[in-house]
């Protein structure tokens, strides 16, 4: 199998990174080579992507094929934490070139997972979107959605957003944040609306 996936969420810190260590080990644990990319990081500081850094390490860990660096793996850095279109200033985000580089990190390996930033409608460019990436990669996405108080709507927002530009998906809830409460507040509904409800925490 040859498959990328594009992990995104439906905000900032909802846990984007976590699930990409978990779909790493997971995909590595059936035989696959794995591999990760995260074509734009934000809040950068000393210019060391740290959530960059430890995702490439995992992923040399689990395939010794994926002979990278960071600057393949995270091309673009800028140091205020906020959108990339904000955080880039002056600099033009050439989107042709992102492309380039996710088919030369795919070429050493059979799964590559990549991370967006913040959340579907992040903006990279004034007209150009996180969604519209995960587009131009035509890559599955990942959404991770949070266990608090108003997950319901982010997430109903966010598959709606997915379905509208006709992006194949799965949705994960993170247990983290109000977890104690999730069962009883945000679960039934997505119990009784999906049938099913998967979770990061036990991929």
């Amino acid at each position: 199998m040859k498959q990328t996936f594009f992990v995104t969420a439906t905000n900032t810190n909802v846990g984007k990174t976590y699930m990409c260590e978990k779909l790493l080990l997971k995909y590595a644990s059936l035989g696959y080579r794995v591999g990760y990319y995260k074509p734009i990081e934000t809040g950068v500081v000393d210019n060391n992507p740290l959530d960059g850094n430890s995702m490439l390490q995992l992923s040399k860990k689990l395939n010794h094929d994926f002979q990278v660096n960071i600057e393949d793996v995270v091309p673009y850095r800028f140091t205020l934490p906020s959108s990339p279109y904000v955080a880039k200033g002056d600099t033009k985000i050439d989107i042709d070139f992102l492309l380039k580089q996710k088919e030369y990190l795919f070429s050493f390996c059979d799964i590559l997972i990549i991370e967006g930033a913040g959340g579907l409608m992040v903006p990279i460019e004034k007209d150009f979107f996180m969604i519209d990436l995960i587009k131009k990669f035509e890559s599955q996405a990942i959404l991770v959605t949070p266990s608090n108080l108003g997950c319901i709507n982010d997430t109903m927002l966010s598959i709606k957003t997915l379905k509208e530009y006709g992006i194949k998906y799965e949705w994960y809830v993170n247990l983290y944040h109000d977890k104690d409460s999730f069962n009883e507040v945000s679960y039934p509904f997505f119990r009784d609306y999906f049938g099913e409800v998967k979770f990061v925490n036990y991929i």
